[in-house]
């Protein structure tokens, strides 16, 4: 299964930058055996849509055709790791070959996106930055293949 980021905003080079690199060079390897990834990384530019009306076009057309919607909001479901990795497993399993992340800009995803995504995920009451938004998902996807591999990354 194919794993899509769609997120608002690019990350120039720096520690945000590198660590989502780093995490998302460790998915694809980790992943590999277990017939998840490539995780592809979707940047769409947030000064041609500056409402989330207009960053709602623009993630659309980033989402593959068919592709289960997990929408990273605030009013999401807050998961645990296992949780979070026996999801995507699941989803995997039942034969899905597309799955679409997406993360909104500053403002949030625009409540159309939000109510057409098959899941809503959060990660706490806290609200985050859009783009550290963008580096926990990239550590939870990598820390869920260690988990489905058996890795000892993850610590219960």
């Amino acid at each position: 299964m194919r794993l899509h980021v769609c997120a608002i905003g690019r990350i120039r080079k720096g520690p945000e930058r590198a660590l989502i690199d780093d995490y998302l060079a460790r998915f694809d390897k980790a992943g590999r055996a277990l017939s998840l990834g490539p995780c592809l990384e979707h940047e769409l530019d947030d000064r041609k849509a500056t409402t989330p009306a207009a960053q709602a076009k623009l993630l659309e057309k980033s989402i593959p055709d068919g592709a289960e919607l997990i929408a990273l909001d605030e009013r999401g479901q807050v998961m645990s790791s296992r949780e979070f990795a026996q999801h995507i497993a699941t989803r995997r399993d039942a034969g899905i070959s597309d799955m679409a992340f997406v993360i909104g800009g500053a403002d949030g995803l625009d409540p159309d996106l939000r109510d057409r995504a098959h899941k809503l995920v959060s990660f706490g009451a806290m609200v985050w930055p859009h783009m550290l938004a963008r580096v926990m998902l990239s550590e939870q996807l990598y820390r869920a293949a260690t988990i489905l591999a058996g890795s000892p990354y993850h610590r219960d």
